[in-house]
């Protein structure tokens, strides 16, 4: 399988809408949402995860099912394709959740115990030069990753 595969991504019928969805190889299915923020419709948090029933409703669960490389190749395909029809978008937030074993810490811990960040973000930080090419600047905070336009 080619380094930069994806799945086939269910785009929203409505170009508006921030809510995409894709099948992976293994069944998972995913949601990518965009949500706007009230302060500043300018501003994007984008939020993705698993939703199949059997996660018992736990949203946004992520799993490794040996897919993550594809899943994450969906998600920049998904978000190029939110920032060409919301091209006045000029702030993108990403939270990277802990999984079970990692604890979450403050910006302030991070930097004065030099504490590892979680495993998401370090993954976000290899894809979002990959969405965001030219004129983005990034800013890792804690878990969050938040990229404004320049």
């Amino acid at each position: 399988m080619p380094e930069n595969s994806t799945f086939p991504v269910e785009y929203p019928p409505i170009k508006s809408a921030g809510v995409y969805y894709f099948n992976t190889s293994s069944g998972l299915r995913y949601e990518v949402r965009f949500g706007r923020r009230q302060d500043n419709i300018l501003h994007s948090t984008i939020v993705f995860g698993v939703i199949n029933e059997e996660f018992e409703g736990e949203e946004y669960v992520t799993t490794n099912r040996g897919e993550v490389y594809r899943v994450m190749n969906t998600i920049v395909k998904i978000v190029k394709d939110f920032m060409e029809h919301h091209s006045k978008v000029n702030i993108y937030e990403f939270h990277a959740i802990d999984r079970d074993d990692e604890e979450a810490h403050s910006p302030e811990e991070l930097k004065k115990n030099k504490i590892k960040v979680n495993a998401r973000l370090k993954l976000y930080k290899r894809y979002l030069p990959k969405i965001f090419e030219h004129g983005w600047n990034f800013n890792f905070e804690g878990n969050n990753a938040i990229v404004t336009k320049i």
